[in-house]
């Protein structure tokens, strides 16, 4: 059995304490007739049953003599804390978390193997994922998104883990996502114009942007100034229609104001949540200016967009098209 898979829908919800026992001492028992040291992938949801000190448990048996190849982890409790024995974790090349909190222990050696990882609402500090991340050298896809709050806020004092940092611990980075109060944090105080070292093998990013901050979208032309073979691009306009102050100014997305952006690789792109907002048009346009080889162009709009507005935004997204 190279998978294993392990969910709360496998036990009476009505009767949660008494199936809960049950679903423990059937994953022990499956772990314990597992024949052989390798485990291809191992997928836990926990949900309502609270299996905090019995999944524990279960991790160390994993770390004990086996090796993990792929290993997802589903919590409701963002609370949770992952147990010390999880990174003792060998072997592994795939991580998918959801919903608990990451804290690293000092003695945390890395995941020398770990390429793939994703972190959906999970709770983490600066601090902590830099030590996490800082030790996976192989990592090639990072995905940082969140339905509520998913890092601490900005301190008083500023914050001292921007994306610069981030990209240095992921030179060998391929796809990277990432989404609001994640993208809020990174962005904190501004970025350089383009990051001391090119993420060389970046060709794909999903990227959470609020275009009237101007932190954001400075840190986003900066990801994007830094990845020279960038073929695929996706962006999530968020609340640029609902923020008080514009702090971009209007003139910030001339494209003749970025002559060093080129995206001579982009094929594809594209804009979700669209409002058809001035700022968001003059984004569109950069990036097409600065993109010789785009073939294709997705864009799905805000459910607030108008027919009248979407006329409008087809009209001037074609004379864009056919503008020299």
């Amino acid at each position: 059995m190279p998978k294993l898979v392990f969910t709360d829908n496998m036990v009476n919800h009505l009767r949660i304490q008494l199936n809960k026992y049950k679903l423990i001492s059937a994953i022990f028992h499956v772990l314990l007739f597992h024949n052989g040291p390798t485990i291809v992938e191992f997928r836990c949801s926990v949900g309502e049953l609270h299996m905090e000190s019995e999944f524990a448990q279960i991790l160390s048996y994993l770390a004990g003599g086996n090796t993990v190849i792929e290993f997802i982890f589903i919590s409701d409790k963002r609370s949770f804390k992952l147990p010390v024995s999880f990174f003792a974790l060998q072997g592994l090349e795939v991580v998918h978390l959801e919903n608990c909190t990451l804290e690293p222990p000092l003695t945390f050696n890395g995941v020398s193997s770990l390429t793939r990882m994703t972190f959906q609402s999970v709770e983490v500090s600066a601090q902590m994922l830099q030590r996490f991340i800082s030790k996976c050298p192989l990592l090639q896809s990072f995905i940082l998104i969140e339905v509520g709050k998913g890092i601490e806020s900005v301190p008083a004092g500023g914050n001292n883990f921007t994306f610069v940092d981030l990209f240095q611990c992921v030179p060998l980075l391929v796809g990277f996502a990432i989404t609001k109060h994640y993208m809020k944090y990174l962005c904190a105080g501004g970025m350089p114009h383009k990051l001391p070292a090119s993420l060389v093998h970046l060709s794909y990013q999903f990227l959470n942007v609020c275009l009237v901050e101007q932190n954001e979208i400075s840190s986003a032309l900066c990801i994007i100034r830094s990845s020279p073979v960038l073929g695929r691009i996706v962006f999530l306009m968020d609340n640029n229609d609902k923020s008080p102050v514009q702090q971009t100014p209007a003139n910030f997305l001339d494209p003749e104001g970025y002559p060093d952006l080129k995206l001579d690789h982009l094929e594809m792109l594209e804009i979700h949540n669209y409002s058809n907002l001035p700022l968001e048009m003059e984004f569109v346009k950069l990036i097409m200016a600065k993109s010789p080889e785009l073939e294709e162009v997705r864009i799905r709009l805000n459910s607030k967009v108008s027919a009248d507005e979407e006329r409008k935004m087809l009209k001037d997204m074609l004379l864009i098209i056919v503008s020299p």
